[in-house]
């Protein structure tokens, strides 16, 4: 089930996206569904073309990345892959959503995208073993992990290269119906291929990385987790666009202005 976050020009809201590519419909639901569940509002259809779709999530507390967490990756940035997940965060106020613009911060002139499979958290999650993470899950949906890798080399820390607001673009829906175990992740740069990698080459798994992170910090519902990108990480400078495909979800696209 593909859940979106939208607006019509009004207040957002949440619908259940159904339809063949080009023909989708919008059923408009009663309010967020991780609070209130499926309800439906009782209000008519509506033409996803006739909408502007918003990140799909806004995490109440946290992003939660995870760094060189495919080997090929971990290799082309001059380093090995960590025996156990590295940990970040980005910011809630880092996130934006389909087609919305990625602003080139001051005072950097290195930013880079990186594609990843995202997973957003259902329940309060503290503790919780692998063979169990599965229950924490609300869907799946695509990011971008965007980095001022001038400042990543500079800080000693991450906070600022990985959390400028709109380094963490979302969408375009939640798929809550997904096995994320072998999926196509290909991220393009003005049209042109640049990461073409699979999550089957993930170092540590999606499970895991739930106990991993849970045993540290409580998880809240909204909250999301990213789960590391492939090989293939380049510069981008404003004017170009990126679009991020993900096998069973979709694609997010977004172009990177300087303001």
């Amino acid at each position: 089930m593909r859940i979106a976050r939208y607006t019509t020009g009004e207040d957002p809201a949440y619908g259940i996206v159904q339809g063949d590519p080009g023909q989708e419909v919008i059923t408009p639901l009663a309010g967020d569904p991780l609070y209130v569940g499926l309800q439906p509002s009782g209000q008519g259809p509506v033409m996803l073309d006739d909408v502007r779709l918003l990140a799909p999530v806004i995490p109440r507390s946290k992003v939660v990345a995870i760094g060189k967490n495919y080997a090929d990756h971990a290799k082309e940035m001059g380093g090995e892959a960590p025996a156990e997940p590295m940990m970040f965060f980005k910011p809630n106020t880092a996130v934006v959503g389909p087609f919305d613009p990625v602003v080139l911060p001051a005072g950097s002139n290195e930013i880079s995208y990186e594609g990843e499979l995202a997973v957003v958290i259902k329940t309060i999650t503290r503790g919780v073993k692998a063979e169990n993470a599965a229950e924490c899950i609300y869907g799946y949906t695509i990011a971008n992990d965007v980095t001022a890798r001038d400042w990543q080399r500079t800080d000693g820390q991450w906070a600022r290269a990985k959390g400028f607001d709109t380094s963490c673009p979302l969408g375009p829906w939640v798929e809550t119906e997904l096995d994320p175990a072998d999926l196509s992740i290909v991220t393009t740069l003005d049209g042109e291929v640049k990461q073409d990698g699979t999550t089957a080459d993930m170092i540590h798994g999606i499970a895991a990385i739930i106990e991993y992170a849970s045993a540290a910090f409580t998880l809240l519902p909204g909250d999301v987790i990213l789960t590391g990108t492939p090989a293939g990480v380049g510069l981008v400078e404003a004017g170009q666009q990126t679009t991020i495909e993900i096998e069973g979800i979709g694609s997010l696209t977004n172009t990177f202005v300087r303001r």
